[in-house]
């Protein structure tokens, strides 16, 4: 009999009597509660390009590609894969609400049976739980999604950065950034407090360790505000308070925003940064305006408060930010990426379907090979949409969590 339910619970009670490294053996052992033979966990890498296989419990499994594979599939589209050719396996994606993490492999002689779906599911969303509660007592997890070593300044930021991608009924937002074993400038924060989800995107001056330990100082000071309960002038007003103060003579550039999640209304300050696309119907209708402050460190050049842009946005509208290590990226004969290839990428794949995460890694795996994977700047895109609320669990509908 097929009991979900024993698999979760028999996973919760057992879990924190053993280490990070057990959890493919605790995995194997859940199993049969969903009348399967194996379960496998398979990790997307830092430049989400493979899935990596957690290993343990006698199992042997090779790496895939998330381009051209089933598991892939599965990874991209959000939703149960499985072919006619292996009917006693199915591929569930990897969910901690709505980051993805990787996926899970099922396997069953049950597995071509659509009732299979839902206690897949079910157990892939407690098995992401306990992965991510295990996984920060231990490196195991860290070390099998990196491919290539990873510089201490892109420790930093990465130790510093929110989920990749978070959602409520009314909103979405997703970020990535390359390049992700190397990243140092670039770093990003949200929070949602009440009805405001509140955003940050920086872009520090610099490379390496002096760009990162600023980037730090950065997003510390941003969430050091945003706790205090500063409004948006007086949050950019402290950052570049303190940066001027720790880092004199640096800067950083930056999108502040402030979203109501029941209204749409939208406030951000554009600290020198480039300026946010406002995007309708799968269409770019126009830049937001900027800067309408000076780079985040350099406020003392000003006598005027930074001033705040407002827009109402309209159900169903996304913003498009991004550093300029996207639309600088380069060709062999020189060529910019631009804003223009940058708005048409993206409006393709809103029009395709996709979802706002896929969109984002398919964004940067453009720009890289626009550059010949060789990029000369922090490269991050950001995507916040925002759903009306009469539209319940719409960004569930559009990952492809079932409901009920």
């Amino acid at each position: 009999m097929v009991d979900a339910g024993e698999a979760a619970r028999w996973l919760q009670l057992n879990a924190p009597r053993g280490g990070p490294d057990e959890l493919s053996l605790l995995v194997t052992r859940a199993a049969p509660a969903i009348g399967a033979t194996e379960v496998v966990i398979y990790l997307a890498d830092y430049t989400q390009s493979s899935l990596v296989p957690l290993l343990g419990a006698g199992l042997v499994r090779d790496e895939l590609t998330i381009e051209t594979t089933l598991a892939g599939r599965a990874f991209t589209n959000l939703d149960v894969q499985r072919a006619a050719e292996t009917p006693d396996r199915l591929w569930v994606p990897l969910l901690l609400g709505c980051e993805r993490l990787g996926v899970l492999e099922v396997v069953s002689p049950d597995a071509g049976d659509a009732a299979m779906d839902v206690p897949a599911w079910e157990l892939a969303v407690n098995i992401a739980q306990v992965l991510v509660n295990r996984r920060l007592y231990g490196d195991v997890v860290e070390r099998m999604r990196r491919r290539l070593p990873m510089q201490v300044a892109a420790e930093i930021v990465w130790g510093l950065l929110p989920p990749l991608t978070f959602a409520t009924d009314e909103l979405v937002i997703t970020a990535i950034l390359e390049p992700c074993y190397d990243v140092g400038g670039d770093i990003f924060d949200y929070a949602l407090n009440g009805d405001v989800l509140s955003v940050g995107l920086f872009d520090t001056c610099g490379h390496g360790i002096k760009a990162s330990t600023l980037a730090s100082l950065v997003v510390s000071a941003y969430r050091n505000a945003r706790r205090s309960g500063l409004d948006l002038a007086d949050t950019a007003t402290s950052i570049d308070r303190w940066v001027h103060s720790e880092h004199p003579g640096s800067f950083a550039t930056a999108l502040l925003a402030e979203l109501d999640r029941r209204t749409g209304q939208l406030r951000i300050i554009n600290a020198g940064h480039p300026g946010a696309m406002l995007l309708r119907d799968g269409k770019a209708i126009r830049e937001l305006p900027g800067p309408t402050a000076l780079p985040l460190g350099l406020g003392y050049l000003s006598a005027g408060a930074p001033r705040v842009h407002q827009e109402e946005l309209h159900p169903g509208d996304r913003i498009l930010a991004y550093t300029d290590g996207i639309t600088d990226a380069k060709s062999a004969d020189g060529e910019r990426f631009g804003l223009d290839r940058l708005v048409d990428f993206v409006g393709r794949a809103l029009n395709d379907g996709l979802p706002s995460p896929e969109t984002m890694r398919r964004l940067v795996r453009a720009v890289l090979a626009y550059q010949d994977d060789q990029l000369d700047d922090d490269a991050t895109a950001m995507f916040l949409e925002w759903r009306p609320p009469h539209l319940p669990l719409a960004h569930l509908s559009r990952l492809g969590v079932p409901q009920g």
